[in-house]
């Protein structure tokens, strides 16, 4: 029978690592044109001086690069689990954080608060109040490519999309898709 080995957690640490401030992923944010990650802190300060991956050097977004930033809740839950004490100590230096500045947050709320106004926009939302339509579910990309042409002497009768991903929740059907591309492209009924 084989043994199993171990691994150390310096086996994984350049999966972990923040490539900016070299300290363990905080909230992972990746890059979604490159899909480098950071701390979502330090791409974030990074992103008010440049444009550019702090790693591979890519443009990421020429005016408003903060859109192309995806937060990676599963990477986070990861390093959680590997690294023992991570989580409780940045919630303590959260907390320490909202308490020094509570006091001159000049509108800002602490977590409490907005744990707790989240909270109650769940609840609104459940009611069917709010107009989230699944945005803080986990996204998946979906590439939409015409494989087939339709048409005679060899033109396409469909027009191809300008973008052919498109992200959307993981609850979304194939009748909400086609029903998108129906009107994205607008098809007659026929190509239903």
């Amino acid at each position: 029978m084989a043994t199993q080995r171990g691994h150390l957690i310096r086996e994984f640490n350049r999966y972990i690592t923040c490539s900016v401030c070299r300290g363990y992923l905080i909230k992972p944010t990746a890059v979604t044109e490159c899909l480098h990650t950071f701390c979502k802190s330090c791409i974030v300060q990074h992103f008010e001086e440049s444009n550019d991956c702090p790693e591979c050097g890519i443009q990421v977004h020429e005016t408003n690069p903060l859109e192309m930033l995806r937060l990676d809740k599963t990477l986070e839950e990861i390093i959680f689990k590997l690294v023992p004490g991570l989580r409780e100590k940045e919630e303590q230096q959260e907390m320490d954080f909202w308490r020094k500045n509570e006091s001159r947050s000049n509108g800002e709320e602490g977590p409490r608060a907005k744990r707790s106004r989240i909270c109650e926009e769940e609840d609104d939302r459940e009611e069917g109040e709010g107009g989230d339509y699944h945005r803080n579910d986990p996204q998946i990309a979906i590439c939409l490519d015409c494989l087939r042409s339709n048409g005679q002497s060899g033109e396409s009768t469909v027009k191809g999309l300008m973008k052919k991903f498109i992200r959307c929740s993981t609850r979304v059907t194939v009748g909400t898709i086609k029903k998108f591309l129906c009107v994205k492209l607008k098809l007659p009924s026929s190509y239903e």
